[in-house]
Formats: structure tokens, C-alpha cells, sequence
């Protein structure tokens, strides 16, 4: 079996084993950067990369790996523990904290002890550890696993790319709510961070706001800029929205937690919404989290349905409602932050 790692400090390499035959066709090669303080070694794994149908280079310092990846975004990092300048978990752990680098898949490397080598590969959050010296075949799934990852999310990020473009389209159709999906993720995320979600939970509850009516996209306009009442047809088909929307969101990473909020957006807490005739707390949190930033910004900017109000209008009208159309306890929270200007001050002002 074919490996290399340190012995004596030269490379081990096995003869009387035929190469490992490259990727299988459903996987596409990737660009691999080996980090590797001894070149030797480094060059002997960029070799194997290479039969396996990668692309690979090769760097034996810190710095030059951190150069390298922002300069040309590699679709995997092998990095070894030990370099001379600063260490692979520290190289790591600049990878993984940017945002531009973070979704990089990192292998680390090492010939320390293993189990508090890998209780710091963890805390750098690398994505795999192997431990010298590394077994050709095990090297080669790796990659293999990981770079299969990384095309996935890559292709969720491209659809998230599209979903979100939807939105920002429904918005753009209509004049009256400029600026509406930037409010309502502003207004939603300062209710969940009073509530204390995580950042996880608030970065699904930005997303649903962003997206809670991007199923208008497919609602004839001439219904959604109607400024008379609605007939029960189109009521009917303004309602399929919701339905729409969710059906759009599926292929989001946080589609869990983001498809019930564009579902649920518009039921009421006595019961009486739509689609599902949900209520009280078996309403999605985050659902009935954007249901009240929704309806004070609707309330508060110009449509073609509604006259402006105050806010203080606005806010009596939610108190009024608490408990027919909303949470209680989450107007209460809105409420309490629209006394406090630098909590939740409306974008734009």
C-alpha cells in the first residue's frame, strides 16, 4: 500500500503497486493545494493528487498557502500541522473565519499525538484529519468525499443566488415596497436577537424575511397592484403565494428552517389564517416572528391598498390585534423595541 509521511526524513514510497486509477467519472477532478514544509514530501502528494486527475500546487509556508487560496480560491487545502512560520491550525482557523475562504474544504496533516492533534484540527474547524503517514487510498476518498461536498453547496449557493434574485424581483415589480424585504429582515432579526436565537436561527429568520413573498413571483401583478378589494378568485390565487414560495425555497441549505416561515407568514394566531388554519404557538416561531414586522411595514409605507399611519397608529393597531392576528408576547417585544430608536431604527433613516 502506498504511502508518505516522515521516515527518517525522506519520503516512503511502497513499490509493486499499480497506481491508483483516477476518479470515476461522476467526480469531477478539483484544484488541491498541498501546504507541506518539506518539499520532497509535498511534491510526492501533489504527484498522487495528479494520477488521481487533480490539479494540485504546492506551498511550504503559512503565509504563502494564505496568499495562494484568497489569490485563487482552490476547491481544497491540504495542510500539514508543522510549517516554519505560523502553524497549519492557525492557517486554518484564518481560512475558515473568512468569508471568502471559509467554504474551502481543509484536510489537516500532522505527526503529533493524535487525539490532542485532532481536538485542535476541531477547534481550527478543519474538515478532516489524517494522521502521518497518510495512506495513498485513504487520501484519495478524502478528497474525493469532500470535493463532492463542496460542489453541492456550491450548487445551493448558485440556487440561492437565483431564489434570492426572485425576491428582489417581486420587490422591484412593485414601486410601493421599496425598501420593504431590507425593513422586515431588519425588524424580524431584532425581535429574534430580544427573543435570544441563535445565529443560526437568525440567519434562517433574515432568510425567510428576504423571502417570505417571493412565491408572487408567480401571482398575475394585475392582483397584486390591484388597489380595490380582492374577488374570492383572486384572493384565492393571492393565497397560493405562500404555497408558491415554499415550493421555491426547498432548495436552500436552511430550507428546514426557512420554508416554514414563507409557508406560514399569513396565519393568524386565533386560527383564522391561511394556508394551513394554524394557531397560537403551533404557528411556526419565525412565521409569526415576520407575520408583525410584516404588517407594521405594510402599515406604515405607502401601498395600494392602505392609507399611511403613524406609528403610533401602527402600534395601537398591533396591540389591538395581539392575540386575533399575532403573537402577543412578540408585539409586546416590537412594540417595547420601537421605544428604543437605536434597537430597531428603521433602514434607511
Amino acid at each position: 500500500m502506498q504511502q508518505f509521511g516522515h521516515h527518517d526524513r525522506e519520503l516512503e514510497l511502497h513499490s509493486g503497486i499499480p497506481p491508483t486509477r483516477p476518479l470515476a467519472g461522476a467526480d469531477e477532478p478539483g484544484h488541491i493545494l498541498v501546504v507541506e514544509d518539506h518539499p520532497d514530501l509535498g511534491q510526492a502528494m501533489v504527484q498522487q493528487l495528479e494520477l488521481f486527475g487533480h490539479t494540485a500546487d504546492l506551498v511550504i509556508d503559512g503565509r504563502s498557502a494564505l496568499r495562494y487560496v484568497y489569490a485563487h480560491q482552490p476547491d481544497l487545502v491540504i495542510l500539514d500541522v508543522q510549517l516554519p512560520d505560523i502553524n497549519g491550525y492557525a492557517v486554518c482557523a484564518a481560512l475558515k473565519h473568512s468569508p471568502e475562504t471559509w467554504r474551502i474544504p481543509v484536510v489537516m496533516v500532522t505527526v503529533e499525538a493524535e487525539y490532542e492533534s485532532r481536538l485542535r484540527g476541531i477547534e481550527a474547524e478543519a474538515d478532516q484529519y489524517m494522521h502521518k503517514p497518510i495512506d495513498a487510498r485513504e487520501l484519495e476518498m478524502q478528497v474525493r468525499l469532500l470535493l463532492r461536498v463542496k460542489r453541492r453547496t456550491d450548487r445551493m449557493e448558485q440556487a440561492e443566488d437565483v431564489i434570492f434574485s426572485l425576491a428582489r424581483t417581486v420587490e422591484a415589480k412593485d414601486a410601493y415596497t421599496e425598501g420593504h424585504l431590507q425593513r422586515l429582515a431588519h425588524y424580524a432579526c431584532a425581535i429574534g436577537e430580544r427573543l435570544g436565537l441563535s445565529d443560526r436561527d437568525l440567519e434562517a429568520l433574515r432568510h425567510g424575511a428576504v423571502l417570505h413573498d417571493v412565491g408572487k413571483v408567480g401571482v398575475d401583478q394585475a392582483i397584486i397592484r390591484k388597489g380595490g378589494p380582492l374577488t374570492v378568485d383572486e384572493r384565492n390565487d393571492m393565497q397560493q403565494h405562500t404555497l408558491i414560495g415554499e415550493r421555491i425555497v426547498q432548495p436552500l441549505r436552511m430550507s428546514g428552517a426557512v420554508a416554514p416561515i414563507v409557508r406560514h407568514h399569513h396565519e393568524r394566531w386565533d386560527g383564522h389564517g391561511y394556508p394551513d388554519n394554524l394557531a397560537g404557538e403551533d404557528i411556526p416561531l419565525g412565521a409569526r416572528i415576520v407575520a408583525v414586522a410584516d404588517a407594521f411595514d405594510a402599515m406604515t409605507t405607502q401601498r395600494p391598498y392602505n392609507r399611511v399611519l403613524s406609528q403610533d397608529d401602527a402600534v395601537e393597531r398591533l396591540i389591538t390585534g395581539a392575540g386575533i392576528y399575532w403573537d402577543p408576547e412578540i408585539v409586546a417585544i416590537f412594540v417595547e423595541l420601537l421605544t428604543q430608536p437605536l434597537a430597531v431604527r428603521a433602514v434607511g433613516e
